[in-house]
């Protein structure tokens, strides 16, 4: 007890030489609605070790110190839907361009062919790699690779064996594929995330853990394929997303993924795209394929028609309805987390302020983006003893603000500085890792 309480006393007392102290900053929280204005925020060992009103006199010998004045600190943001398209490029540039927009936690959404994101996570886990805090599923199974029970045994047992996070699958599974599915998966604790299995009824799909993309419901509530059909009952809408509360399914709207197809439909915004000051972020490969007639949505959906309605009308009035149905989900309280599912023109990094902008736009008040970036995230990743709000004991991953963001949610990319496990980022040192990037890029 001795040992113990000498380590406390040193640690308190602020003789221990890695401390941080943010000064005189207004603290967010997250664990409830509200700023803890003029506050202390001590940081030891990569954990918040303290938070005290400023006036109280400090103890602390601190390495660094950090102004806080005016400024609001938050904890640091998830992209729960993140996609590293570009192996050539090396995750190190893509890290960095998630660092630089307060990006502390990422889940990737599929392993391609030539990627290992279980080395990836092991590497950052270690400090080998700088990069957030790091999930990913396996690859992104379809029924060709699930055909038969013993495929499915084999698949599971593989994920299970590799230490993948999740187990992420397509739409439109065979009922008892998908059944067999959840069955292996659950016997071996592994939880399946993904699309909605749009030929079943609903009940089906909230039997995962997450489902990824508000897209989905536009053709879970469109009968059998009429892809022009949206379903604007509003008793029936609300029936659907209390039936979404009641399961404890989580949902990951990715508006702004959706807002980028429907650029790629029109020729203005397409070529407009093309001199945005964010492509010096894409790779050039990608600049090839994304920006230009090779884009897959300008060879094959541009000037289809759907039910007699052109595509570009149709997607616009899908993400209309995208964002209505959205607001619905927060009205019942549906558990939300943030990502863009990163490709093309949404920009790793950049494009979860987007999709923050979205959700605002769809009716979602600041506190509850940030609550679905924070708390949310850490909840579904069984993390909140350690993250998700600003609180003594929790990890030291926050983003420093200029501006309030619970005014306004677009105040969350005036980022003074990031702290990422302890270690800090000042603005400087953040726009260097972008100025890295776009001349890796060139």
């Amino acid at each position: 007890m001795l040992v113990m309480t000498c380590f406390i006393t040193s640690s308190i007392t602020g003789q221990n030489s890695d401390i941080i102290v943010i000064e005189n900053v207004n603290v967010i929280p997250m664990h409830e609605e509200s700023v803890l204005e003029a506050q202390r925020v001590v940081i030891s060992n990569g954990k918040i070790l303290k938070i005290e009103p400023d006036s109280i006199t400090s103890t602390y010998t601190p390495k660094l110190t950090i102004d806080g004045t005016g400024k609001y600190l938050i904890p640091g943001l998830s992209e729960m839907h993140y996609h590293w398209r570009s192996t050539k490029s090396g995750i190190a540039n893509d890290f960095k361009l998630l660092i630089a927009n307060g990006v502390t936690t990422a889940r990737n959404m599929a392993e391609y062919s030539d990627q290992d994101h279980v080395a990836i996570r092991e590497k950052v886990l270690t400090g080998e790699l700088l990069g957030p805090n790091y999930f990913t599923t396996g690859p992104y199974l379809k029924l060709d690779q699930l055909k038969t029970d013993e495929q499915i045994i084999e698949v599971v047992k593989t994920h299970k064996t590799k230490g993948y996070d999740f187990l992420k699958i397509a739409d439109n599974l065979p009922k008892e594929r998908y059944l067999k599915l959840l069955e292996e998966a659950h016997a071996n604790k592994l939880s399946v995330i993904g699309h909605a299995q749009r030929k079943l009824p609903l009940e089906y799909s909230l039997r995962m853990k997450s489902i990824e993309h508000v897209e989905e419901f536009v053709y879970l509530n469109n009968g059998d394929e009429h892809y022009s059909y949206l379903n604007n009952n509003i008793a029936d809408l609300n029936r659907t997303a209390q039936q979404i509360k009641n399961s404890g399914i989580y949902v990951s709207p990715t508006l702004v993924v959706f807002d980028y197809i429907t650029k790629c439909l029109n020729d203005d915004a397409f070529n407009a795209m093309q001199n945005h000051e964010l492509v010096k972020y894409l790779p050039p490969g990608q600049r090839d394929y994304y920006l230009t007639e090779k884009n897959d949505y300008r060879k094959h959906v541009k000037g289809r028609e759907f039910d007699g309605i052109k595509a570009e009308p149709l997607f616009k009035s899908y993400f209309t309805w995208m964002k209505k149905f959205t607001r619905i989900l927060y009205e019942h309280d549906v558990p939300l987390l943030t990502g863009s599912d990163t490709f093309g023109m949404v920009i790793v990094g950049f494009s979860l302020h987007k999709e923050f902008e979205f959700l605002q736009e769809s009716g979602i008040k600041p506190f509850d983006i940030l609550r679905a970036s924070t708390v949310n995230s850490a909840r579904y990743l069984n993390r909140m003893a350690v993250e998700g709000t600003v609180a003594e004991g929790k990890n030291a991953n926050l983003v420093l603000l200029d501006k309030n963001p619970l005014d306004n949610i677009k105040h969350t990319k005036s980022i003074n500085g990031v702290m990422l496990k302890g270690q800090w980022f000042n603005r400087t040192e953040l726009d260097a890792m972008l100025k890295a990037v776009s001349t890796d890029f060139k």
